[in-house]
């Protein structure tokens, strides 16, 4: 029984060890977004807990951040700038993701619905970049009302 058990514990040592390679090198891969790479990250992280490894969550941020491509710096500064790295936890760090993407896409649809009213000339963009709207009545339209 006591050499069975040693085999098991050398395997999980062997697998332990190709997990913990894997988990250094682990990268975000190009077109890849965060909510991908964070399960992918966390399928290795579970599976080193499984063998015994002592995942904190101050290690998988620092991982997650420091792997993250260039097109998520703005992420990065901004969770290096508001919270201390070593408090945050994992999940926090995906909430404040979520927030930020939600914001983003927020902007973009007011962007794009900005864009629009221009385009058809319902609005005017001032000279400090401020969005103002025209006034417009169906006599400045050139329809009269017909009764």
């Amino acid at each position: 029984m006591k050499i069975k058990h040693q085999g098991t514990a050398r395997v999980k040592r062997a697998q332990l060890q190709r997990l913990r390679k894997t988990f250094e090198t682990l990268e975000m891969r190009f077109g890849e977004g965060v909510a991908g790479y964070f399960v992918r990250l966390m399928e290795f992280t579970n599976d080193m807990r499984n063998c015994g490894e002592g995942m904190d969550d101050v290690k998988i941020v620092e991982k997650l951040l420091r792997s993250l491509t260039e097109n998520f710096n703005f992420l990065v500064c901004s969770i290096e700038e508001s919270k201390e790295i070593d408090r945050i936890t994992v999940d926090e760090l995906k909430r404040h993701y979520k927030s930020m993407k939600v914001r983003s896409l927020r902007e973009e649809v007011k962007n794009k619905s900005n864009k629009w009213k221009m385009n058809q000339g319902m609005v005017e963009e001032e000279e400090d970049g401020t969005i103002r709207e025209e006034e417009t009545t169906l006599e400045d339209e050139g329809e009269a009302d017909p009764l």
